[in-house]
């Protein structure tokens, strides 16, 4: 069986973040939104806050794509809080 390829403006995508840059014509730090596992409370809130100034000049689909990772990471991060408690 052969693997399903994703082609974008006839550009293969051979990762989701590939796809992703070339699907919404923009490369996009996805840490820098969803943030990682080792970072402290500080880091978060500066990482946060450096998030929404660039949310505010992104536009279009890139916008939403960032926002809808800023979100997801969070209530990951809740619902691993809950489970550890």
């Amino acid at each position: 069986m052969n693997p399903v390829k994703l082609y974008v403006g006839g550009q293969e995508a051979l990762t989701p973040l590939e796809f992703m840059e070339l699907a919404l014509g923009v490369g996009i730090d996805v840490e820098l939104f969803i943030g990682s596992e080792d970072e402290s409370d500080e880091d978060r809130l500066i990482r946060l806050d450096a998030a929404r100034d660039i949310l505010r000049d992104l536009d279009g689909p890139a916008a939403g794509f960032g926002s809808a990772l800023m979100h997801t990471a969070e209530r990951s991060r809740v619902r691993t809080w809950k489970a550890a408690a």
